[in-house]
């Protein structure tokens, strides 16, 4: 009798982009750290289905080539906020739930403790990605699964430097 079981779970990934830069900029001490995508979610998929992965940034400085990458090898979507991501992840983490099995929030903020508690009651299981320095305890303890993302987990890439003319001084 063949005991292995294949499960094939359907995974969302919702990241709170403003909460995820902040906290690998303060542990890397670099404004040029960026979530290594590409190493990031097969390791938060361990193998499960990605049903789809939005990145939700508050502001209008949104990389075209980041969001063109995002949509090109996971068909993600960026989707700009008008304030905090909290309100937009949160009505569209509610709207996924009947239709995935797992919602990964990559994110340390305690403000979706709440969304985590309702998700669960909804028989969905919740887990949660983010840098374990800049997270709240609570969001941890509620969540089914807390996966760190750690240094391996970005990169820091180099600036193009602004080229300086120096104007020649007529006599």
């Amino acid at each position: 009798m063949d005991t292995n079981i294949l499960i094939n779970q359907s995974v969302a990934i919702l990241c709170d982009g403003n909460n995820i830069e902040r906290s690998i900029h303060d542990l890397s001490k670099s404004k040029n750290a960026m979530i290594n995508f590409d190493k990031l979610i097969p390791k938060l998929l361990n193998g499960r289905g990605l049903n789809r992965l939005l990145y939700f940034r508050e502001g209008k400085s949104i990389s075209s080539k980041f969001a063109e990458r995002l949509h090109e090898n996971y068909y993600g979507s960026v989707i700009p906020c008008h304030k905090s991501a909290d309100i937009p992840l949160s009505i569209k983490a509610t709207q996924l739930a009947s239709k995935v099995d797992t919602i990964i929030i990559m994110s340390g903020d305690s403000d979706f403790v709440d969304l985590v508690l309702h998700l669960k009651g909804e028989g969905v299981r919740v887990e949660i990605a983010a840098v374990r320095k800049t997270t709240a305890s609570i969001l941890i303890d509620e969540a089914d699964h807390f996966h760190e993302i750690i240094k391996e987990d970005w990169f820091v890439y180099k600036a193009p430097r602004k080229i300086i003319s120096k104007r020649k001084k007529s006599d």
